[in-house]
């Protein structure tokens, strides 16, 4: 993915520097991601779910909080409401630059921040949480009783948490008392998404039951199973990224604007040949073509299987998607190919990967083969096999007559 560095005053004036992943085409809403307490905005958590989201079409900006003194504002202490005021500063910024955000996603203690900072900015019109507590003390877990004795007699201490000091101020511990985040859940009234994982460590999933039970409808809660708190593997970091970008898409205006779409095809009839058990002629107006299984599984193999077809589906596609932009472009691509492998991958969910291999043949620059790259994410088969699709089935009406006649 593209990305670009979006500089910003933070809610205390120092300058502040985050990522800005912008889709390509037509963005259809704008988002921020607020990292959680110990992590960054480099986190695996932050970058998938950001990538996530801008292949669907919704830009998002993730940044550093001030007083984790790593993207600006070093050696500022440590301060929810600092987090908050960054929140709403970077959503002005955005707004000035005119991409004012929709959706605020925030993980563990970002996610506390995105619904209080929510409270004020009316333009948002959804928020995610991904192992977000419900109420701020249980950050005092994270602090040895000899650094809160520091921090209460002498008004201020550098901790160590996660390997990297943070300045925390008396301020910082009252401050805790005197926030709601229940009331503030309770006054949102926006959609919410509350993800999290029963066997979380860190912020246990009570948590989640407080903050789904005092929101209101619509609301939605989704379980990440057996993922840890900052979801460190991989496959429960795709599996959170997706789930946000799908409920997120429900409350933003669908994609519009110049993505190269492919157009739609004609009905496909896939019809028994009756030669063999899986042996199918499959046909689309004037084009016919054969699917079979491997010998190894009962078929002929005279044809694609069905998941080739699929993989052929989206291999197709990405070239076509990648010439398009390409052309547009006036990029100098001589030729493209795409191979695809799909598998099933044990304790991934849901368990189907698919692995694409681009080509890309011609005298390109970097930058232009990252653009065209990125673009093939955006493929509208990718983004159909990415998001889910519905799939209807009803009897056709002559198979029903043809019975009705046998049986009369």
């Amino acid at each position: 993915m593209t990305k670009t560095t979006f500089t910003f005053a933070s809610g205390a004036g120092s300058q502040l520097s985050g990522h800005l992943e912008p889709p390509e085409g037509t963005p259809r809403g704008w988002a921020i991601f607020a990292h959680c307490f110990t992590c960054g905005k480099d986190s695996r958590a932050a970058v998938y779910i950001s990538r996530a989201l801008s292949r669907a079409g919704i830009g998002v900006l993730r940044f550093d909080f001030a007083g984790t003194g790593i993207g600006g504002g070093t050696g500022e202490p440590v301060s929810f409401a600092s987090d908050v005021a960054d929140i709403r500063a970077a959503a002005m910024a955005m707004a000035a630059a005119g991409m004012s955000p929709s959706l605020l996603v925030g993980h563990s203690l970002g996610g506390t921040a995105v619904i209080v900072a929510a409270g004020e900015l009316p333009e948002v019109a959804a928020v995610a949480t991904i192992g977000a507590p419900a109420d701020l003390k249980h950050i005092l877990r994270v602090f040895q009783p000899s650094d809160l004795d520091t921090i209460a007699s002498d008004g201020e201490a550098t901790v160590e948490i996660a390997g990297r000091p943070f300045r925390i101020r008396r301020s910082f511990l009252e401050a805790i008392e005197g926030i709601d985040v229940e009331k503030a859940i309770a006054t949102l009234g926006r959609p919410l998404l509350v993800m999290h994982s029963p066997l979380d460590q860190v912020v246990s999933i009570d948590h989640a039951s407080r903050i789904f039970v005092a929101s209101k409808h619509p609301k939605s809660f989704i379980s990440l199973d057996t993922a840890d708190h900052l979801l460190t593997d991989v496959a429960d970091a795709n599996y959170a990224s997706a789930m946000v970008a799908a409920w997120a898409s429900r409350f933003l205006p669908p994609l519009t604007g110049d993505l190269p779409q492919v157009e739609v095809a004609q009905g496909v009839v896939a019809t028994e040949t009756l030669e063999g058990t899986f042996r199918l002629k499959i046909r689309s107006g004037k084009h016919a073509l054969f699917a079979d299984e491997p010998a190894s599984v009962g078929g002929l193999g005279t044809g694609l299987s069905p998941y080739e077809l699929v993989s052929a589906g989206l291999a197709a596609c990405t070239v076509m998607t990648m010439r398009l932009y390409a052309n547009r472009k006036g990029f100098p691509l001589e030729r493209a190919s795409t191979t695809v492998h799909h598998e099933k991958v044990p304790d991934m969910m849901p368990p189907d990967r698919f692995n694409r291999t681009i080509v890309l043949d011609g005298p390109l620059s970097d930058d232009q083969r990252a653009r065209i790259l990125a673009i093939a994410d955006r493929c509208p088969v990718d983004l159909s096999l990415i998001r889910g699709s519905d799939v209807q089935t009803e009897l056709s009406r002559a198979s029903q007559a043809a019975e009705a006649t046998k049986l009369a």
